[in-house]
């Protein structure tokens, strides 16, 4: 199995699911992962990455850590300073219109969505709400772009936007599609000569579906092209996912392998969770298993069955733990606080 990961963590494309299964794997190979310092849960996101932002990094004795995974802009030539050469980079992506949709909702206190009560409002005039110069602004235009390391304002000639797809291409081995969660995870395990269970999840980061609306086709039409950089990326790379997949698995095997993959969860599904799943933040009963809630979504959680045996109690534990309580309890096993 690959041990040395950098996961790109695009915002609202599943990525937290993902880095639950990347928690579960370093902490049960006894991984090391390159943690914000002072145990924080963004690399100074929104700046682009530097080496020195991560907790034990010296440029003098330049350690190496396995896993990379938090937020971050994405900088290759810092990366490389903190991950083996071996590394396996991959991030993950979604449609940007759901992906906006989310944003708008999850980021409501974002500068640019601040002053308009809907999506609609807001793409009608978008430049009477966006500022290119604002320090949030990445939240309102071609997030996925941001995050890649790339102006989110850029022009968008094909050249330019051959040149960014171009970059991606030679900086990561592959990019997942979040539609497409558990074909994304097959391919993934097989990059990474993992086995079913290090790819099992629960959803994770996601929200109630009240808050959840359609959006009309004109509003759909204004928001890609508003976001126009994002839908470049993401309509190359779903078709590179597919070419890929026909490539090293085939459709027959894919289709078997997810079927196990979605079997295994339920199993596990029934075996953990109280209830049939994913429940409201007010229902959730261990304070410690409540996410962060967040702008104006509702952010659902797990219940645990009562009395599991210890072992099995520790592993449908970690499957729901979410992001920031896994990140501090890994941070903590990695740097233990010193005795006063």
């Amino acid at each position: 199995p690959k041990t040395d990961i950098v996961f790109l963590k695009v915002h609202k494309s599943a990525s937290s699911t993902v880095m639950n299964i990347l928690f579960r794997f370093g902490e049960t190979h006894n991984l090391t992962f390159a943690f914000p310092l002072g145990g924080g849960y963004q690399l100074y996101y929104p700046h682009h990455f530097l080496a020195k932002f991560v907790e034990g990094f010296s440029p003098q004795s330049p350690r190496r850590f396995n896993i990379l995974c938090h937020h971050m802009r994405f900088l290759q030539p810092e990366v490389q300073k903190v991950v083996p050469s071996s590394a396996i980079y991959f991030s993950i992506l979604r449609n940007p219109v759901q992906l906006m949709e989310s944003s708008f909702v999850y980021y409501k206190g974002a500068s640019a969505f601040s002053r308009v009560h809907s999506l609609e409002e807001f793409l009608s005039q978008p430049y009477r709400y966006y500022n290119p110069h604002s320090g949030d602004r990445h939240y309102a235009r071609n997030l996925m772009t941001f995050d890649f390391g790339f102006n989110p304002d850029g022009e968008v000639s094909p050249e330019r936007v051959q040149l960014m797809l171009k970059a991606i291409e030679a900086s990561f081995d592959v990019l997942l599609i979040s539609e497409y969660f558990d074909e994304s995870m097959v391919l993934l395990k097989e990059i990474l000569c993992w086995d079913l269970d290090s790819v099992v999840s629960f959803p994770l980061n996601s929200r109630d579906s009240s808050t959840k609306s359609p959006l009309p086709d004109s509003v759909v039409d204004k928001l890609k092209a508003w976001n126009r950089l994002d839908w470049e990326i993401y309509t190359h790379f779903n078709r590179t996912f597919w070419e890929r997949i026909e490539r090293d698995i085939g459709r027959e095997r894919m289709r078997r392998e997810v079927k196990a993959l979605r079997e295994r969860q339920a199993e596990l599904a029934r075996t953990c969770l109280q209830g049939t799943g994913s429940v409201a933040p007010q229902d959730i009963k261990d304070s410690s298993l409540r996410p962060l809630q967040h702008g104006g979504a509702r952010i659902l959680g797990y219940n645990l069955k009562q009395g599991l045996d210890r072992e099995l109690e520790r592993t449908c534990r970690r499957l729901v733990t979410p992001e920031l309580q896994y990140s501090s309890l890994l941070y903590k096993k990695q740097f233990p606080p010193q005795p006063p």
